[in-house]
């Protein structure tokens, strides 16, 4: 039996509606559910000049190329490249709605595309990433990790200023951190001793103390206890040399202090092929690893590499946990 995944195109005014267009004309080894507003969506398949067929759900499908979407109306249609307040109630209905039917079993996966963080805010709802929504909707802890075909990063901080990134590295947060990544790579990725690499603060991870002590006060010793459980660690390592690829290669995955320490290299590894996965969920939620682009929408010209790493590597762990 395939899984069932839902799709989430985002941003209205961005160029999520054209991605899943383009990957409407793809076959995939999962069955997509759309939750978003289909007039959107026709829209952008009159701009890239693709066919594009929609059933709501329970309809009998008028072709085999036609997805299965449940019609979650905006109330406008926003031009390209032009976000609307108005839209950010239903883009998260979209996202909640989803979240729920993965929650209740009834889809075994979750791939979202761009949403315009200003946007939502504008609409007057505090937002500030679908990662923190959805895990706040399932009562769970999680940890934001960037993966494409050479790396795996995942990341301690996520958005807050780099002067809180300090405070923010606890005992407590790293050990939280460091347990969900470790279970998420043995369960989901079938990896049975997984090895984490985990990257100092500091520059020269503190250099024995002298370019700070967060190396010595918490992580060193928050490492060395979780050893002591079985997990398999290395570091704190330097951040500017952890990834040499002779180096990488003995590594399942790598743990960044803060946003701007690990993903810049991931992104300039593979941008393209590159996906963000929320790990800790009760279920699979793959998203790209790239923004609205709204200078790109309804150009024809934007690159769905990320949608479709996104649906295929959503599909891969859904199977996994469907097997396991």
């Amino acid at each position: 039996m395939q899984p069932r995944l839902a799709l989430i195109p985002g941003e209205p005014a961005g160029i999520g509606p054209e991605l899943v267009v383009r990957a409407a004309q793809q076959d995939w080894d999962a069955d997509l559910v759309i939750h978003g507003d289909a007039e959107t969506l026709h829209r952008a398949a009159r701009a890239l000049q693709l066919p594009l067929a929609l059933h709501r759900t329970g309809e009998t499908p008028a072709s085999l190329r036609s997805l299965e979407i449940v019609d979650i109306p905006h109330p406008c249609i926003a031009g390209f490249g032009t976000p609307e307040a108005a839209n950010a109630a239903t883009v998260i209905q979209s996202l909640l709605q989803a979240g729920q039917a993965c929650i209740d079993g009834r889809l075994d996966g979750l791939v979202t595309g761009p949403v315009h963080k200003a946007a939502i805010n504008a609409g007057g709802i505090a937002y500030t990433g679908t990662t923190g929504l959805l895990a706040g909707q399932a009562g769970c802890d999680v940890v934001m990790m960037l993966a494409n075909r050479i790396v795996r990063v995942a990341l301690l901080t996520t958005h807050i200023p780099l002067r809180a990134v300090a405070d923010a590295i606890t005992p407590d947060a790293l050990r939280k951190t460091l347990q969900i990544v470790h279970d998420a790579l043995r369960d989901d990725f079938g990896i049975a001793e997984p090895i984490i690499a985990v990257l100092g603060l500091n520059p020269h991870a503190g250099e024995a103390g002298h370019l700070g002590d967060e190396e010595l006060r918490i992580i060193e010793p928050t490492l060395d206890a979780l050893r002591e459980t079985g997990m398999r660690l290395i570091g704190p390592l330097p951040a500017d040399t952890a990834f040499l690829p002779e180096k990488l290669r003995g590594f399942d995955a790598v743990l960044a202090m803060y946003h701007d320490q690990g993903l810049p290299v991931l992104k300039y590894s593979d941008f393209a092929n590159a996906v963000n996965i929320s790990l800790g969920l009760p279920y699979p939620r793959v998203a790209v690893d790239h923004g609205t682009a709204l200078e790109l929408a309804g150009t024809g010209t934007a690159d769905p590499s990320s949608l479709f790493a996104a649906i295929q590597a959503c599909t891969q762990l859904a199977r996994r946990r469907m097997t396991a």
